[in-house]
């Protein structure tokens, strides 16, 4: 129950709301439990009738004072059975909802090496089938116990009210249920891990599926996807048998052991009833109907005891990644605005999960306004250069200065809003186009996302589409081409007008007349603006106040366009290259 400890604050915040449930249980238990005795008083009437001890008016009378008593006590907690649920499932409802957001803020500030090591998949078990079943031990199980709990106690107080000896044959068999109930529910511990795991397992095997679908179509792999699959269910199945098979194993034990105990009132409530010990007839009866009201409750322990097995083994995987610390931390609190001179002091950095050296001792600087193109070959270090700009990474050694302020000292909300950032892989969400490009603004007019795609010169392409900027793009905005996709991202970034823009290679899908427009737009765009525009075109960074030249993570040229083509080394190979190409 340690993992489980996580959810008392939930506990507390809701504790008014749970003290009402619980109030409204007993009340609900009582009034329920006034139909065995009732119905026992009327038993008893019906006998002493049958026997002429009371008259037929009497008989009557009493009779269906009784029946409307039953009827009204039935009423009574049919009514605040129905309040019972409305208060305690209810908060199981909001805990669930307090709780997915707790997980999905905590996803939100964790850091991008966590994500590289952890699969979407089981990301989003966690958040779905794991919360799903901490939600079923926070309501119906909380509220079966203390149902089970107010129930045994008024009952036990009846019977033992009626006859204290007929009381404890009843309840004999609960001990044995009792050890029962501790060793199985520790196997079903054991059994629920194993199948979360295994859900967890096919749950990112069909998400990076449908994410890669165009790739298992284009090699015709469907067969050999669907055999895995089929696999990976199998043992997904068998794993929920295994647990099944445990739990099916409450229900029939405790029925069994509930007609053991109606079996015993009956023998022994009759043999205390011919030997005089019990006056009445009807307190046997009314002997049944306790057990068997406590039928229920009694076997619902078992139930509700595999549902807090599961809700602990689903709690403590939760609890794996809500105790997992953000590598990226935000030390400043103080929001602090931006103007965007850059400078890198001899930054090394290594990346945690594959130990590859991205960059070696790299120092430049930007002013404010100024613009810095990047070239070098893949896997030379030029988007790191970008990653640690936006603090996506911290660095090794060195010092990266922002305004003349170490990074890590720096707010990081205010320093991420202050930075426009088009990746290499344009990603898009399944919005529409113009919700894409306010994801940059959101309080953006529809004025503000023409003129931004307009400068990006995706706006002809969007009103070629049927329903225009309100089209629907389709995962990942499958639904454009690489280009469009490249084009509307630069435009969310641009919308935004901030002072530092970071382009990644994102004119990499364009053709060379439209990157000289785009370009043309942004040299306008960026004029005060902080600019770093990574590519391997020299067209996109010739017009750049200076250019670097990255190989193996170390800066092997630095200068501008007039200077670099004037000296022999890789810039000036590229741009010969480039500029035959373009020729022919």
């Amino acid at each position: 129950m340690k993992a489980l400890k996580h959810l008392n604050k939930y506990f507390l915040k809701y504790r008014y709301r749970l003290i009402i449930g619980v109030f409204i249980t007993i009340i609900a238990k009582v009034f329920a439990l006034f139909t065995p005795r009732l119905v026992g008083s009327s038993i008893n009437v019906i006998s002493d009738y049958f026997n002429d001890k009371i008259a037929y008016e009497a008989f009557k009378s009493e009779l269906i004072i009784n029946v409307l008593y039953i009827v009204g006590a039935a009423v009574v907690a049919g009514i605040f059975t129905f309040l019972m649920r409305q208060t305690i499932i209810n908060v199981s409802r909001y805990i669930e909802f307090d709780l997915k957001n707790e997980i999905y803020k905590h996803y939100q500030i964790l850091s991008l090496n966590f994500y590289k090591s952890n699969r979407t998949g089981d990301l989003m078990n966690r958040i779905s089938e794991d919360v799903g079943k901490v939600r079923m031990y926070v309501g119906p199980a909380l509220m079966y116990t203390i149902n089970t709990i107010t129930l045994f106690a008024v009952a036990l107080i009846y019977m033992i009210d009626r006859s204290p000896t007929l009381t404890l044959y009843t309840l004999l068999p609960l001990p044995i249920l009792s050890v029962i109930i501790y060793k199985l529910s520790r196997l079903i511990n054991k059994r629920s891990t194993i199948v979360q795991q295994s859900l967890s397992t096919l749950s990112t095997y069909s998400q990076e599926t449908f994410s890669g679908i165009s790739v298992i179509k284009s090699y015709g792999i469907e067969p050999r996807t669907n055999i895995e699959f089929e696999n990976l269910s199998a043992e997904n199945r068998q794993k929920q048998i295994n647990l099944t098979k445990v739990q099916a194993l409450f229900f029939p034990l405790m029925i069994l052991l509930i007609g053991v105990s109606n079996l015993i009132v009956i023998y022994v409530g009759g043999m205390q009833y011919m030997s005089g010990k019990i006056d009445h007839i009807g307190t046997i009866a009314e002997f049944i109907m306790y057990v068997n009201m406590l039928t229920w409750p009694v076997a619902t322990v078992g139930w509700v005891t595999s549902l807090i097995q599961q809700a602990e083994a689903s709690q403590e995987r939760i609890n794996e990644f809500l105790k997992t610390e953000p590598d990226i931390k935000n030390t400043a609190k103080e929001l602090t605005p931006i103007k965007g001179d850059i400078e890198f002091k001899n930054v090394s950095f290594v990346y945690p999960d594959t130990n590859i050296e991205a960059l070696k001792d790299v120092s430049f600087t930007l002013k404010s306004g100024k613009t810095l193109a990047i070239l070098g070959k893949t896997g030379s270090g030029k988007s790191t250069i970008l990653d640690l700009i936006g603090r996506l990474y911290d660095i090794n050694k060195g010092e990266i200065l922002i305004d003349n302020t170490i990074i890590s000292e720096l707010n990081l909300y205010s320093l991420r809003e202050s930075i426009g950032y088009v990746p290499q892989d344009a990603f898009l969400f399944s919005d529409s186009i113009k919700n894409n490009i306010k994801f940059g603004k959101e309080d953006a007019t529809d004025e503000d996302v023409i003129e931004a795609a307009k400068n990006a010169k995706v706006h002809k392409n969007i009103i070629d589409f049927n329903k225009g900027y309100d089209t629907i793009l389709g995962e990942r905005g499958i639904t454009l081409s690489g280009g469009q996709k490249q084009r509307v991202s630069i435009a969310r970034a641009i919308i935004k007008k901030p002072d530092i823009l970071l382009f990644d290679d994102c004119l990499s899908a364009v053709d060379t007349e439209t990157e000289e427009k785009i370009l043309k737009n942004l040299v306008k765009l960026t004029k005060d603006k902080t600019t770093i525009i990574v590519s391997h075109r020299v067209s996109s960074a010739k017009n750049a106040d200076t250019i670097i030249v990255l190989e193996d993570g170390k800066i092997i040229e630095s200068g501008n366009h007039e200077s670099l083509i004037n000296t022999d080394g890789y810039y000036k190979e590229l741009y010969t290259k480039q500029l035959s190409e373009k020729e022919m």
